[in-house]
């Protein structure tokens, strides 16, 4: 091809062309490097030069060039589709354990293509910043490449899920979850994670997935401000609401006659809600709530005047303390319960 083209000036055809790519593309489907073969194409080049007038070796660069763009566009043609495929074959995966779909032996074999061990008890991180992430966002791309940098590929899993940063490890390496925590919350300027309790087989892995997300709901509902949530700290409250009737019943029962309190219900579950997250020290929850410690007190007084419940007698404050958490958990007095 360079002989003629030396010798007659034309460029090449479209028929050589498209031939060069298809070279290209089955160069990359051999796992053959384009850098390697630039180097080969360049070898041949330097072989033709010398024998060549000037007019001669332009026609041969200009010949060159064509030739190596078009076989490089084969190549990378090859390796796009690759990535995507390898990509689409990542997120079915993915989609499949974090949803518990498929069969779990098939997942299982899956899994070691990936890095898992399904066999082993794994639990899985999740972080939600202000905004949503995917794939390609910097903030993925930074944390997964602290992770990596740290702990290498250890059988950790990175990813993304409706706009959230995942991260599955084995169960017995805390210490990974901890730091992708860390990077995380870092990365989403301030995003909240909640890491999930380890458990076995390919199901634990949907079920930590599942409490992490409970956690972030739950930090939601409760205006919970921790950067790291743990599942395992916050068991109480899905035993609190797992019979949602019952509880609905305490908080209309025991917080129901705040509602005909001047100003409605929610300044005084509010100054109860201020009152339990400080320690039930009156000076500290004023402070939190912008008030006087009279004025405080004298809520307090009022909300015992109408509940009958003392929040200062231990008895009492326990009853008003998970009625106040059922509360937060089913968004009352704003939603009827």
């Amino acid at each position: 091809m360079l002989a003629e083209v030396c010798a007659t000036g034309r460029r090449l055809t479209r028929d050589e062309l498209e031939a060069l790519r298809s070279r290209g593309e089955r160069a990359a489907e051999a796992g053959l490097g384009l850098r390697a073969l630039v180097r080969r194409h360049l070898s041949v080049t330097r072989e033709s030069r010398p024998t060549l007038s000037s007019a001669e070796g332009d026609r041969l660069l200009a010949a060159v060039e064509q030739a190596i763009d078009a076989f490089a566009e084969g190549h990378e043609r090859a390796q796009t589709l690759a990535v995507r495929q390898e990509e689409a074959v990542r997120r079915e995966f993915i989609d499949d354990l974090l949803y518990g779909r498929s069969d779990l032996g098939r997942l299982a074999e899956r899994a070691v293509r990936f890095g898992l061990l399904l066999s082993r008890a794994h639990a899985v991180a999740v972080a939600q910043g202000g905004k949503p992430v995917e794939d390609i966002d910097p903030a993925t791309r930074q944390v997964e490449s602290a992770v990596t940098g740290r702990f290498g590929e250890r059988s950790i899993l990175l990813t993304t899920k409706d706009g959230r940063l995942v991260c599955i490890a084995p169960g017995d390496q805390d210490d990974v979850l901890v730091f992708f925590a860390e990077e995380a919350h870092a990365a989403t300027d301030g995003g909240q994670v909640a890491i999930g309790r380890p458990h076995p087989g390919a199901g634990g892995v949907v079920h930590s997935y599942e409490e992490a997300l409970n956690a972030l709901d739950l930090a939601d509902r409760l205006h919970l401000d921790k950067p790291v949530l743990r599942a395992a700290d916050l068991l109480v409250y899905p035993v609190l609401t797992r019979d949602r009737q019952a509880m609905a019943d305490l908080v209309v029962n025991t917080l129901g006659p705040l509602r005909t309190a001047r100003g409605g219900a929610r300044p005084l579950v509010e100054t109860l809600t201020a009152y339990f997250d400080s320690g039930c020290v009156a000076a500290e929850a004023a402070r939190r709530l912008n008030l006087s410690v009279r004025a405080f007190t004298y809520r307090l007084e009022r909300i015992h005047k109408l509940t009958g419940a003392d929040p200062a007698d231990p008895v009492h404050r326990y009853t008003l303390q998970t009625a106040v958490i059922g509360a937060r958990l089913l968004g009352w007095p704003d939603n009827d319960v």
